[in-house]
């Protein structure tokens, strides 16, 4: 994620050696006629094909497992207590030992 930072801050000052007024081609009436169109492109996918899958992908699987085995493996690591992969992999220790 940094290193996309770091490329668009150098892109920027390349584009700004040149010569080009970054703010006058955004604000510029063909340009905002272009994003809006990719907006609108952008909304349409999003409420069409992607917001149902992400939606249950957000709140059935990282909310619903992820999110609370990370919330309940923490009070017991708060509390002193062994976590639950600790314990599965104790278990497994004890049966091979049997």
């Amino acid at each position: 994620m940094i290193k996309y930072i770091v490329i668009a801050i150098i892109l920027i000052i390349v584009l700004s050696f040149f010569g080009y007024d970054l703010q006058a081609i955004i604000e510029s009436p063909l340009a905002q006629k272009n994003l809006g169109y990719a907006k609108s492109g952008v909304v349409y996918v999003w409420d069409n094909y992607l917001e149902s899958p992400v939606n249950y992908f957000w709140n059935n699987i990282f909310i619903g497992l992820l999110w609370n085995a990370f919330l309940n493996n923490l009070g017991r690591i708060n509390a002193g207590a062994p976590t639950e992969l600790e314990e599965m992999g104790q278990r497994l220790l004890d049966i091979g030992n049997n």
